[in-house]
């Protein structure tokens, strides 16, 4: 039984100290002592399953302390539909018995402050966690948490409408790591050319008939990061910084954290079509794994690999048999060793589930359409496109996939290990159709590293990409059948605002008459990118500059970085803009040593470039384009996607895996 105290009083101390936090919080989506997760304002698709958890707070120390550090352990819960009658929660979604009460302790720092005293304030906590349920019917649900004595919290949880036809056959996700409008526009400059200020040539991306753009925030912070915007682009549920397919709990083991159903196990259960992922980064990375992977630590990568090819070992959950066709980098989690989930052979591994594997260019393209296929082409990411097209002298280092002290050379881009994944989709996949991501990673990676000209490369490569998909597609006669969309997870603050002339600035002696060279309005003059320089021929196509070291350079940057020098233009080696000493970032005077210092708008420990606020855009086009258009959040891409597929089921549908397995029909619950 609880001790009785003025339960007013503290609380009040308790709730009141939250609101006045802002860069640290006990939760970030528990602004009181009791926790509902999924937390108040989400929302859901008709059939998709999900974990519940609940948690009660009990602080030690610190501004909030209460109830002398004991939780309230006879919690209950209830839930209700459209102001109806509660019901337990056991009672509601139909389970047999309540799970265990956990308990367990963890420790967080108020502010700054608190940090820098090394003063933490630690918190006990009881908790339950209700597995593998699902809302069927459209409407609005309400969640209360009773605890402490008459307190409580309420979620709100909107179950959005049904959408039972499949109304695309396939769907092909591209998505621009990082990638803004900015960033368009500016590798539209470089490689495609103006006569009196009139595009002769377009990108790909312009032809698109629909535009429209998404907010990303994340669940909790307004700034996120590429594994929880991932997870609402293919499950449409925010979530917290580096967390994969799940909500955050505060629970000790980041692979117990409530789990939600992503599109790709959707797709495979309901209608057991064909999935893959395709990734100039390493295959384990946020944007790839959160296909498949459930873990609130994208760091856990040998464990969300494993995840990808046997799915979710520690609870019962919904199994997509494995991509069919999954390309990228990252072979440090398949080499047997320290990087791969115990010390396992996962190239066996996958080949014991059937699956080709490819470890160059030349394989992949031999690789048989009608098997999955694994193609991991060297450790870590892809060198990015200019290195492999305009600098491959930079292609000189040890990452060869097997593991070997030599370089990986023979290797497929973006466009290479997009067509053969749809092949090998189409094939597969049959009448049931298939899903594909396929991410320009280093666009991301680049702009991180504020090698802008890098960054565009591989967003050209993207949109080149895009064309010779688009043309593949009507080739295969299935581009109707088709919907496309191409958008990104997260952005950041960069945009050109002039040109450079890198002569004249080179021959200056001080940095301030360095920043001289810098034309902007009436003398930024017009992009010599596009203009042909006699003994230079890069054979990259069209679709790409003519002159990637033009005199005049895009003058261009970011709004939040560290120190660093600058001169702009393309460097022969990639960027290295900061150094560490002491824990701390300073000027690398080793790069763009011509350049100018520009001091930095980050806290001293950053390195690089971080993410920004803006929204980012949404190119579709075919079967359900319309509803592309608009501003609209992050979620929404999953709900329109997951419409057009026909994934929101009144009831509880597993007919897709047997398909694939063929089992025959599953049951229904509904």
């Amino acid at each position: 039984m609880l001790p009785r105290l003025d339960l007013a009083a503290v609380w009040l101390a308790a709730t009141a100290s939250v609101a006045s936090a802002q860069t640290y919080r006990r939760f970030g989506t528990c602004p009181s002592l009791g926790c509902v997760i999924p937390p108040d304002q989400q929302d859901f698709l008709p059939g998709q399953e999900f974990d519940i958890r609940f948690e009660v707070h009990a602080p030690k120390n610190g501004s909030e302390a209460f109830n002398n550090g004991v939780p309230d352990e006879k919690f209950t819960a209830t839930i209700s539909k459209d102001g109806g009658r509660p019901r337990s929660i056991a009672d509601f979604f139909k389970i047999r018995s309540e799970p265990s009460l956990e308990k367990w302790t963890f420790s967080w720092f108020e502010d700054l402050f608190a940090e820098d005293a090394k003063t933490p304030s630690v918190v006990n906590v009881a908790s339950k966690a209700y597995r593998r349920v699902a809302l069927y019917e459209p409407g609005t649900y309400t969640v209360t948490l009773n605890y402490f004595s008459g307190k409580k919290t309420t979620a709100e949880w909107t179950v959005r409408p049904l959408a039972t036809k499949k109304k695309a056959k396939n769907v092909i996700f591209f998505i621009g790591d990082g990638m803004t409008t900015n960033m368009i526009t500016a590798a539209r400059l470089l490689a495609h050319k103006t006569v009196n200020g009139k595009y002769q040539t377009l990108l790909s991306l312009d032809d698109f008939p629909v535009l429209g753009h998404q907010m990303t925030h994340s669940i909790d912070t307004f700034i996120t990061d590429s594994a929880n915007s991932a997870s609402a682009l293919y499950t449409g549920h925010k979530s917290t910084v580096n967390a994969l397919g799940v909500y955050a709990d505060t629970s000790p083991d980041p692979q117990d954290d409530p789990k939600v159903e992503t599109i790709v196990e959707m797709l495979f259960r309901i209608w057991g079509s064909a999935w893959g992922a395709v990734s100039t980064a390493f295959i384990a990375d946020a944007t790839p794994i959160a296909l498949s992977g459930h873990s609130r630590l994208r760091s856990q990568y040998g464990v969300l690999i494993d995840q990808t090819l046997n799915g979710v070992q520690n609870y019962s959950w919904t199994k997509t048999d494995g991509p069919d066709a999954y390309f990228g980098g990252g072979a440090d989690q398949f080499i047997a060793g320290p990087g791969s989930y115990q010390g396992k052979d996962y190239y066996a591994e996958f080949a014991k589930k059937g699956y080709s594997v490819s470890l160059n260019k030349t394989s992949l393209l031999s690789a048989p359409n009608d098997k999955k296929a694994l193609g991991i082409f060297c450790k870590n990411n892809l060198p990015v496109w200019i290195d492999r097209h305009i600098f491959p002298e930079n292609l000189e280092i040890n990452n060869d996939p097997t593991g070997a002290a030599k370089p990986a050379k023979d290797l497929p881009g973006l466009k290479e290990m997009t067509l053969k994944a749809v092949d090998i989709l189409h094939n597969r996949g049959g009448k049931e159709g298939f899903f594909l991501m396929s991410e320009a990673a280093s666009i991301d990676k680049q702009m991180h590293a504020l090698d802008y000209d890098r960054a565009l490369g591989d967003l050209l490569e993207l949109d080149d990409t895009i064309r010779a998909t688009i043309e593949k597609l009507k080739k295969l006669r299935i581009l109707d059948d088709t919907l496309i969309v191409v958008s990104a997870d997260h952005g950041h603050g960069f945009d050109v605002f002039g040109s450079s002339d890198t002569k004249y600035a080179e021959a200056q002696e001080d940095e301030r008459s360095k920043r001289n060279a810098i034309g902007v309005y009436q003398n930024s003059g017009l992009s010599q990118y596009t203009e042909p320089k006699p003994g230079v021929s890069y054979g990259t196509g069209a679709n790409f500059p003519m002159n990637w070291d033009p005199r005049y350079v895009l003058a261009a940057g970011v709004g939040a970085a560290p120190d660093r020098r600058e001169d702009f233009g393309i460097g022969a080696t990639p960027r290295a803009p900061t150094t560490s000493r002491g824990g701390e970032a300073y000027v690398n005077d080793k790069d763009r040593p011509n350049g100018f210092v520009v001091n930095g708008t980050l806290p001293t420990s950053e390195s690089q470039g971080v993410h920004s606020l803006t929204d980012v855009p949404v190119y579709a086009r075919g079967p359900c384009q319309e509803t592309f258009g608009g501003t609209y959040s992050n979620i929404d891409v999953f709900y329109k996607i997951a419409n057009c597929l026909g994934l929101a089921h009144g009831r509880n549908v597993t007919e897709g895996a047997g398909k694939r397995h063929g089992k025959g029909k599953g049951k229904g619950r509904d």
